[in-house]
């Protein structure tokens, strides 16, 4: 349906609903009547919301297609904003048809309807605040690029605007509507769960004491979802680090890992590697007979081990040796050390092929453990041995010590890639997130040393511009739900080295939260399409073959539309319309350390000849549809 259909029908419906509620609360002076009154409020207020939208909507449709990589790949943030104006537009049609259609009768459920409704009337206050916003982006940058590097005042403006701008409508009834129902479950256990964890972080308890009164607390998240979002938004706005940290490390503790264990495939090879800091030399890559140094990463306190985990599916030749069993760790090691009956198991040869991981985790969480699901996936059906990354994080360790510690576990690889498994004469490099920025600056830093750079790149979603400058990207974290923005700014500040509170280590962290799994369990599904461009890359002469809150707050939310007010904000927004304003202004320290603008943080902002040297790159994205995931090169 064509977004000028979609508003037309939205304006149809509302006539429609306004008549038959109208008719249905003549002198009702009950509850319900109440609530069918509030309900003919909501009503009108969308409506108004719907016109006023209309002329946006119609803009960005002519000129978004200027910001679309290719012909090929109609996607850009412009869109997305227009496709999430869209799908809170066709919810709010598919509940006023349920009202026209049930409002007279007996069992219809005023009070619940009303409260569905205010909700999506207050989400679509302020997503028009949103395109508002992106219109005055669009107007500034015209049709030459999505950010704006030049206009500070443009960003500081908005990091203003977004501080002041209500939120929690975002994360109560209407959470996750601009994805797949299919998706909403998970949202709804990733928030109830966040904020559960989050209302007992300061008690003094043990990390399982924590974990059982978030358990306990949980049920009223799961009844009251206006509570539920004034909670995420609060602890979105004022939690610090160490909470993120402890949370995103879900996946660390010893009863979730186990428990993925068991329930994931198993592999003849998962050893944790300890590499002692040794200068390496390396050859040049433009002439193999002459050898460039290679120095352990020494950032911060000076050289140290790296530590990496090697996964394959069958124990190939190297795998076993006396050499690498030197550097094995103690812990979490389970590798080819003996054979049932004493029999000695058969070995495959080296793979022609080798995939180097860097695991996600915005720069300050998460290792290899938590990713090794979907690697064993990957090596089981590439047949191919996988080294996965465990760089030190932030903000212990920030810039450049994680970059250091991944240039030197990949150029280690390659030298040391018959330990391995491999033969080397294919290697990619793979990573989500912060991992997909590391591919990319490790690709890059690979070509500034002189060195071999990897012959394909998949990065998932990656962090190529940890600048904040403002962008669609940018105005849509005001209703993300995994990483709004408050807590964007908090990681790139500690990667940056803003941050230098003392966070507890891995090892101590049990917590109840479900955010730690997002990776993993999204990047499990991603194994299947990235499994066959692996493929294709690792081997082109296959490719052929693989190709065949309560009601009186809501009442004031709700009547913004048609009233002017004061703006608190620093945005002049059309006359006669003030977006919703949070009860608690958010403390947003903005990421501003020169060091963001280096490419090698942000690797979007490296020159061009750099960037054309970069090896083919595929940047994996999820539809928001949840139909599956693009691969873009």
């Amino acid at each position: 349906m064509e977004n000028q259909v979609v508003f037309c029908v939205l304006e149809a419906t509302c006539e429609e609903a306004i008549a038959a509620l109208a008719g249905t609360m003549t002198g009702d002076t009950s509850d319900a009547g109440a609530a069918s009154s509030r309900l003919l409020e909501s009503v009108r207020v969308i409506q108004a919301h719907g016109r006023a939208l209309l002329p946006v909507v119609r803009h960005f449709t002519t000129v978004y297609h200027h910001f679309d990589l290719d012909p090929q790949t109609p996607a850009n943030g412009y869109r997305t904003l227009v496709k999430v104006v869209r799908s809170c537009v066709l919810y709010i049609i598919q509940k006023t048809r349920y009202v026209v259609a049930n409002c007279d009768g007996a069992f219809f459920r005023a009070e619940h309807n009303a409260r569905e409704l205010e909700a999506y009337c207050r989400a679509l206050c302020q997503l028009r605040a949103l395109m508002h916003l992106g219109q005055r982006l669009l107007g500034e940058n015209g049709l030459e690029q999505l950010y704006s590097t030049q206009d500070q005042g443009l960003s500081r403006s908005f990091v203003q605007e977004y501080m002041s701008l209500h939120k929690a409508c975002f994360y109560g009834r209407c959470l996750g509507f601009q994805f797949s129902p299919a998706l909403r479950p998970f949202f709804q256990t990733v928030i109830i769960s966040m904020v559960s964890f989050g209302e007992n972080w300061k008690k003094q308890q043990s990390g399982i004491g924590r974990a059982a009164l978030a358990i306990l607390t949980s049920g009223k998240y799961v009844v009251d979802p206006e509570l539920r979002g004034a909670e995420f938004e609060r602890m979105t706005q004022n939690l610090d680090m160490q909470f993120w940290k402890a949370f995103w490390n879900l996946t660390e503790s010893e009863l979730i890992s186990g428990l993925a264990s068991i329930a994931s495939r198993m592999v003849q090879v998962n050893l944790t590697l300890t590499i002692p800091p040794i200068t390496l030399r390396m050859p040049l890559a433009s002439d193999p007979r002459l050898c460039v140094a290679v120095h352990p990463p020494v950032a911060h306190w000076g050289p140290d081990f790296v530590k990496m985990r090697l996964i394959s599916d069958t124990l190939r030749l190297g795998q076993d040796s006396e050499e690498l069993l030197t550097y094995t760790g103690a812990e979490g090691s389970t590798g080819p050390t003996s054979s049932p009956l004493g029999l000695l198991r058969q070995r495959e040869p080296p793979s022609p092929w080798l995939i180097i991981h860097f695991h996600g985790g915005g720069f300050v969480a998460q290792t290899s453990k938590s990713h090794e699901t979907y690697l064993k996936s990957w090596s089981r059906d590439l047949a191919v041995p996988v080294l996965s990354v465990d760089y030190s994080l932030a903000p212990e360790a920030p810039y450049p010590r994680a970059l250091e510690e991944c240039f030197y576990a990949y150029c280690w690889a390659l030298q040391n890639c018959h330990l391995l498994g491999s033969t080397a004469e294919r290697v990619c490099l793979a990573g989500d997130s912060a991992g997909g920025n590391l591919c990319i600056t490790v690709s890059m830093r690979a070509m500034s040393n002189g060195v071999r750079v990897p012959d394909g790149i998949m990065a998932a979603y990656p962090a190529t511009l940890l600048t904040l400058d403002v962008s669609p990207s940018r105005l849509l974290t005001l209703i993300d739900p995994m990483l709004p923005l408050g807590v964007l700014c908090k990681c790139i500040n500690a990667y940056a080295g803003g941050e230098s509170q003392t966070v507890e280590s891995n090892e101590e962290l049990v917590t109840l939260g479900a955010f730690g799994r997002d990776t993993a369990l999204l990047l499990t599904d991603l194994s299947q399409g990235a499994s066959s461009w692996f493929q294709s890359l690792l081997d082109p002469v296959s490719l052929s073959l693989f190709s065949n809150r309560s009601p009186e707050s809501t009442r004031e939310a709700g009547n913004v539309a048609g009233n002017a007010g004061t703006n608190s904000g620093l945005v002049d927004y059309p006359e006669g319309f003030v977006p919703l304003r949070s009860e608690q202004l958010s403390e947003v320290q903005t990421p501003s350390a020169p060091i963001l603008k280096n490419p090698y943080v942000s690797p979007l902002l490296a020159p061009s000849n750099l960037l054309m040297g970069l090896p083919p790159l595929h940047i994996v994205v999820r539809d928001m549809s949840g139909r599956g995931y693009h691969l873009y090169t």
